[in-house]
């Protein structure tokens, strides 16, 4: 079981590849380095911005493995460990938490979704918790899955002493306040987009796993920051400042814009795999516009 309690600002972090198409994970290994000694409270290793619908499982083991050996328990790191299927799931999930990972964030099954009810992912959910070694993070990403589990099945899988947290990315505010008051003090709801981020704070979230992050993180940290101080004014105003870049590598450009960003800040980066497409050099051009638009290059 994880011993520090999930919550703050997490980056999910990017999947690098080589000319020929497999992992780097010496460029991968020299960004998790740069983010260990950022004020992140963690890491996502094969979170959607991850590319982890894109990688073979051995290469998810090489990824997490690269990941925890160099952050060294200085950050928490999560580990994309949800699939299709409950049984590789439930291995998926045992060998991140054999190789370090703190949590598994379980993305939730949708190639069937029009069979799965809120039985089904009850039975999912809880036979992964019950078979991991690590605490289990429900992960909702409607826009992908095309799933969007209501706050009552939240509510339902947080009974679970396993389930110990739900990251939602549609930043739907009723919703987000219905899973906050649906499950007990210790349970994290996590926003799952710098867009919302504050509004997250001020409903009861834990924190946020945040695209941004992956290029900014003090930016992020410094909105969360003002939050606890109660300096609700300089919150609000640092939101309203993070929405354009924060579409810029989420909703606008992608995973492609994501890394495109990333070079804009001294990172190690690259293409995403296909069938993803790269930017182009018009969308790089437009990405340093709106990042320096917002002063935050002149941060980093």
């Amino acid at each position: 079981m994880a011993t520090r309690p999930l919550g703050g600002v997490l980056a999910p972090i990017a999947a690098l590849y080589g000319a020929d198409g497999e992992l780097d994970l010496d460029n991968y290994a020299k960004n998790v380095e740069w983010y260990a000694n950022s004020p992140l409270d963690g890491i996502v290793v094969m979170g959607s911005n991850g590319e982890s619908a894109l990688l073979d499982e051995d290469e998810k083991l090489r990824l997490i493995d690269t990941a925890t050996r160099t952050i060294g328990g200085r950050k928490l790191v999560l580990a994309g460990t949800g699939v299709e299927s409950t049984r590789a799931t439930i291995r998926l999930t045992r060998s991140a938490a054999e190789l370090g990972a703190d949590f598994a964030l379980v993305v939730t099954p949708h190639y069937y979704r029009p069979r799965y009810d809120a039985e089904a992912y009850k039975r999912h959910y809880y036979a992964v918790a019950d078979a991991s070694p690590i605490p289990i993070v429900v992960y909702i990403m409607t826009a992908y899955t095309g799933v969007d589990l209501p706050a009552s099945t939240v509510s339902m899988l947080s009974a679970h002493p396993n389930i110990v947290g739900v990251k939602d990315s549609a930043g739907n505010a009723v919703k987000f306040a219905e899973m906050v008051a649906g499950a007990d003090d210790e349970f994290a709801v996590l926003a799952g987009s710098a867009n919302f981020l504050y509004p997250a704070l001020c409903l009861g979230a834990k924190g946020g796993i945040l695209a941004l992050a992956d290029v900014v993180p003090a930016a992020c940290v410094e909105l969360r920051e003002l939050f606890e101080a109660g300096n609700h004014e300089a919150a609000r105003r640092a939101q309203f400042n993070l929405l354009a870049p924060n579409a810029a590598v989420t909703t606008r450009f992608g995973i492609a814009g994501l890394k495109a960003a990333m070079a804009l800040v001294g990172l190690e980066t690259g293409d995403p795999r296909p069938p993803l497409l790269p930017a182009t050099d018009a969308e790089r051009f437009e990405i340093q516009r709106i990042f320096e638009q917002a002063g935050l290059l002149a941060r980093v």
